[in-house]
């Protein structure tokens, strides 16, 4: 597999965020998996496994340049993610992230499986930019308005359900304006490291932890984190 499908592109305005922040009375009240979208380094491309057993990334060197942008799910406390899940959720050689990352936080949440490529389609179709489809790449801003309006697609088996439900879907998303926020929400209060999921399938370890201190880099560099509340 090429070894670097991204796709997530940043917005071109940040209304959302200003009109949507996670505030103290909208932060839900169970910890929440985030689908972050994030400037993707090199250094995060080949995580070390570390003596306890831990995957973690690197810090980007000064004057690094990422190499795109990304969407990946943070895993929030108290929810476990599937072996079958990392095998599943792989975007392959298109950009299709922000439908695999989103994808994967519904599954968090609901345990199941869901359609990631139409939810990527769909958010392209929503999105901003008039070259979406049949260029790559799309918003974590418009895959969070389909979940929102429409719902998601549940797959059984091998065969997807068909048609979106929106009770498989999100009743709301805000965007976290600091690091701590966030960091609460999602049930991790101080933590000096996050473990995230990636969407590429078993050629990426499972579970990779990144410093605390690398994701306030990242919210810096037009970070989107959002954080959703579930139907």
């Amino acid at each position: 597999m090429p070894e670097n499908p991204l796709g997530r592109k940043a917005p071109t305005d940040w209304v959302h965020v200003e009109r949507y922040p996670l505030t103290a009375t909208t932060t839900p009240a169970l910890p929440v998996p985030s689908s972050i979208g994030i400037n993707w380094y090199p250094e995060f491309d080949r995580p070390q496994k570390s003596a306890d057993g831990r995957w973690r990334v690197g810090t980007p060197r000064i004057g690094s340049t990422p190499r795109g942008g990304h969407c990946v799910c943070v895993l929030p406390v108290g929810l476990r993610d599937h072996a079958s899940w990392w095998k599943f959720y792989d975007q392959g050689a298109e950009g299709a992230c922000v439908g695999f990352g989103e994808s994967r936080a519904m599954s968090l949440l609901n345990r199941h499986r869901y359609d990631a490529r139409w939810l990527y389609k769909q958010a392209q179709l929503g999105d901003e930019w008039p070259d979406t489809p049949p260029g790559e790449g799309t918003s974590v801003r418009a895959g969070l308005d389909v979940l929102r309006t429409v719902g998601h697609i549940r797959i059984y088996g091998r065969w997807s359900s068909g048609e979106p439900k929106a009770s498989e879907g999100i009743a709301a998303n805000r965007w976290a304006m600091s690091v701590d926020d966030w960091l609460t929400a999602i049930g991790r209060p101080g933590a000096g490291e996050v473990p995230f999921l990636n969407s590429w399938g078993k050629s990426y370890p499972h579970i990779v932890w990144m410093p605390t201190s690398v994701i306030e880099r990242l919210m810096r560099e037009d970070g989107e984190f959002p954080i959703i509340t579930d139907r």
